[in-house]
């Protein structure tokens, strides 16, 4: 899939938002990508994710085991690995940091791919493979359906992206004047408490 058939898929679901928002890695942006709009349907979902999984088997071989952060991440994940023939799991928040729990567990030389729905700087990602790391499986690399950064954020392993945008973002206290007239919305997840 091309980025232009990647973007195509989330304007035919509505996801693709245009205004004031205020992003997971709190930056602001004109642009975002309401993921959830996409992934309520499965039939999409899976067409992206099996793109994914191609691209992440070229790149890196065979797979055991997927692994994604919660909340966003979850379905992605799952669909990839679906699509690879391996196991998903996910991290979660406990006390502000991302663990495995529900009796989840990487085994030991599981080769390992940590799958992500969209990154912007990678702070969610870093976390999730940090949490991946206590575990004693390989650790090959990363996913993600869409790269906001172009290739900018250094999550410490190499990155597949279905699609890799230059999306403008912003720190709070330096918006450009047509976006600090507009009122900041927060359709993220990242305050959600589990």
């Amino acid at each position: 899939m091309t980025t232009d058939e990647v973007l195509s898929e989330f304007r035919a679901a509505g996801a693709l938002l245009e205004g004031h928002f205020i992003l997971t890695s709190g930056l602001r942006s004109p642009l975002y990508m309401q993921k959830m709009l996409v992934f309520c349907d499965p039939t999409r979902t899976e067409r992206l994710c099996r793109a994914l999984a191609a691209k992440a088997k070229a790149r890196f071989g065979e797979i055991d085991l997927v692994v994604s952060p919660a909340v966003g991440g979850v379905i992605p994940g799952y669909e990839t690995a679906r699509a690879l023939g391996a196991k998903a799991i996910f991290v979660e928040r406990e006390e502000g940091k991302f663990r495995l729990r529900r009796g989840f567990a990487i085994p030991k030389g599981a080769r390992v791919l940590m799958v992500e729905d969209i990154i912007t700087t990678g702070l969610s990602s870093r976390e999730c493979l940090e949490a991946i790391a206590t575990e004693p499986g390989i650790i090959l690399g990363a996913a993600c359906l869409i790269d906001r950064s172009a290739g900018k954020a250094d999550l410490g392993v190499p990155l597949v992206a279905l699609a890799s945008l230059d999306v403008p973002s912003y720190p709070a206290d330096a918006l450009p004047p047509e976006l600090a007239a507009i009122p900041p919305v927060k359709p993220g997840s990242r305050g959600l408490q589990g």
